[in-house]
């Protein structure tokens, strides 16, 4: 058994600190790498080492292979995390570490192709009894096909792109008229996103919910889920809170789940963290959507109601270690992502200084960041502020918390989401657990978020001014009410 001595981490903010923090737990030497804009950030500091890998546009630093693999060589690093995105499911920057007989913390690079093309992940599960939507996925990919296919499916259809993720080259189609205009949008997308821009049709699950089971494989053949995740609230196609156990969930269906989460790993004989996401019917059925090979953002409300920490599993794994049996749930945890951007102008990012952040402390309250008060919201990467993750021992409970949590919460500099995901959490819907991936979009004029008053705003200016000299109060009410 190989014991990893120094990880580096090839990612940034929240994901890069929330490895850290396990990694040093277990006596392992962390190495960051950083961009142009992240050299005074949060991860940069808490790691071990840190190397500084180019400018700020992401292809030329977070994603240039050849760069991130001189630093590991260079830092003597013997294992990579790649958190999730950037270059977590590239099969061949996996490949090239293997090459270099350094622990990638994730999947086979086989894994990772089979499960990371649409089209051949859905063929290949469907041959171990996993139920797959409807639909077409052939090599053919003329228009005459796709109308043809389109008929004997029914409307409506989703268009998607094979290779693709994060709710990129999708359309839905509800007439024959809109197929042609919307499988050539998608296909655009497609190529510009991924370089592929082949499409697969599927049969549209109306008011469907998203429900996916966190699954861990081994170096020994052991394949076991760690129960459900409910990320059926979704806002074009990206999830904004998840939540474990899935409410109004059967257990006999739960079973059948994941049994098929399970199958679908063992198909591509999977190793470390994995995602298995299947989309439910009204009437109880479900069908698998895709794969994801690599650690979720959602993965702490697993953690919480397991025990586990997933990172560390992802280690031992890596190090040849068997995994557990499956453990018991416990309580019931509800995660949100805040971000800095303004729901009331279409979500657009809000950039800038965070001037003051603050989050209440309290048993069973979690909070994931890797942003703190002076921290900058770059145009380059993501704005997600922090996951705010609670726990409880039942959902009523759950949600009484984080909105109690969330009123507490303050962010002062950039337009943030919070009032959105406090009434998102507070509606009758959500806490009765009848809600679809749909439901977002549906309840879009009852979410607007509401203005703060004046009075909140110069507390809030008061606060700021307190954590930076140069504070002018009014000069923040007037930025923000504009």
């Amino acid at each position: 058994m190989m014991n990893i001595q120094k990880i580096l981490i090839a990612n940034r903010g929240e994901i890069a600190v929330r490895v850290i923090r396990t990694a040093k737990r277990l006596g392992i030497k962390t190495v960051a790498v950083y961009s142009e804009a992240d050299k005074d950030s949060m991860y940069v500091r808490l790691a071990d080492e840190a190397i500084f890998i180019g400018p700020s546009e992401p292809r030329q630093s977070y994603l240039n292979q050849d760069v991130i693999l001189s630093a590991i060589l260079e830092t003597g690093a013997d294992a990579v995390h790649p958190g999730y995105g950037f270059l977590s499911e590239n099969a061949e920057f996996a490949e090239k570490l293997n090459q270099h007989k350094i622990k990638f913390l994730g999947p086979k690079p086989d894994s990772i192709r089979a499960m990371g093309d649409k089209i051949g992940s859905r063929l290949l599960v469907a041959k171990y009894d996993v139920p797959v939507v409807p639909g077409y996925e052939g090599e053919d990919q003329t228009m005459e096909r796709f109308r043809k296919e389109a008929q004997i499916i029914g409307f409506p259809i989703m268009a998607k792109a094979s290779a693709g993720g994060g709710g990129k080259g999708m359309r839905r189609v509800d007439s024959m008229d809109e197929l042609e205009p919307l499988i050539l949008s998608a296909k655009r997308e497609a190529l510009s996103s991924f370089g592929d821009d082949r499409i697969l049709l599927e049969k549209y699950i109306l008011n469907p919910r998203h429900v996916e089971f966190q699954i861990f494989g081994d170096t020994h053949g052991n394949v076991i889920h760690l129960h459900e995740r409910d990320c059926s609230l979704q806002r074009r196609h990206q999830k904004v809170v998840e939540e474990s156990p899935a409410p109004n969930f059967p257990s006999a269906l739960k079973q059948k789940m994941a049994e098929a989460a399970v199958q679908a790993a063992k198909a591509v004989a999977y190793e470390g963290a994995g995602t298995v996401e299947f989309i439910l019917g009204e009437g109880g059925e479900f069908y698998f959507l895709e794969m994801n090979t690599r650690l979720q953002v959602e993965h702490p409300v697993t953690e919480l109601t397991t025990g586990l920490d997933l990172v560390e599993l992802q280690i031992r794994v890596a190090e040849g270690g068997r995994l557990p049996e499956t453990p018991k749930q416990s309580g019931h945890a509800i995660e949100v992502r805040l971000y800095a951007e303004d729901p009331s102008n279409q979500f657009l990012p809000s950039i800038g200084k965070i001037h003051a952040l603050s989050f209440p402390e309290s048993e069973g309250i979690r909070i994931d960041s890797g942003v703190e008060s002076g921290s900058e919201i770059s145009i380059f990467y993501d704005p997600m502020i922090a996951k705010v993750i609670v726990w409880a021992e039942d959902r009523a409970l759950a949600i009484d918390k984080m909105v109690s949590v969330l009123d507490e919460t303050i962010v002062f500099g950039p337009v943030t989401n919070v009032s959105f995901l406090k009434s998102l959490i507070s509606m009758d819907e959500f806490r009765s657990g009848k809600v679809s991936t749909h439901f977002i979009a549906s309840k879009e004029e009852d979410l607007k978020q509401r203005k703060v008053s004046l009075l909140d705003r110069l507390a809030l200016a008061g606060i700021a001014s307190s954590v930076t000299r140069d504070s002018d109060p009014w000069l923040f009410v007037e930025e923000q009410n504009r």
